[in-house]
């Protein structure tokens, strides 16, 4: 298991290097932010609808999942190069599928394998227990997991929107 911390940090040095090289700097908060946001987006997704909701079968499909992951990546590239922030919406979806491939490791082996939750829905999830080891007793990790997801996700919603709004008009 890649801790939400680690998820950060593995997207965050490609990132960060590469702002240094290009521009001398350390990158910018809002780049570290994005970066940030993209590398739990998975996760902030996914638990809460496996593990609090049951809408999906697992906490590794759906924004997990390629058929999900890459369109939403070339809508957020498009939208920030529309936007004029393409640094922005490209690290947003680095980060977002380098969780994919923290989590999927056997993708980094000598013989490579695309786990059927990559591939999610158009092949079943891959089998695990119902409760995952860190939910814990009486399920306040999941709680609290929950709590930090809808938190985040409703403050990227209003940033959106009023980004929106303000590219609308």
């Amino acid at each position: 298991m890649v801790l939400p911390i680690e998820h950060f940090i593995l997207a965050l040095l490609p990132v960060a290097v590469y702002a240094l090289l290009r521009d001398k700097q350390l990158p910018s908060l809002q780049l570290v932010a994005v970066t940030f946001f993209g590398s739990q987006f998975p996760d902030l997704i996914d638990k809460p609808l496996a593990y609090e909701l049951h809408l999906i079968p697992s906490g590794r499909v759906f924004m997990h999942s390629l058929p999900f992951a890459v369109p939403l990546s070339i809508a957020v590239i498009a939208y920030a190069v529309r936007t004029d922030r393409t640094r922005l919406g490209a690290a947003f979806a680095f980060a977002h599928l380098s969780h994919l491939v923290a989590d999927n490791q056997q993708l980094l082996h000598p013989n490579p394998y695309v786990s059927s939750d990559l591939l999610w829905p158009l092949q079943p999830p891959v089998v695990r227990p119902a409760v995952p080891q860190w939910v814990g007793e009486g399920a306040m990790n999941l709680h609290l997991w929950t709590g930090f997801s809808v938190a985040i996700l409703a403050l990227a919603a209003y940033i959106l929107a009023v980004d929106l709004k303000t590219h609308l008009e």
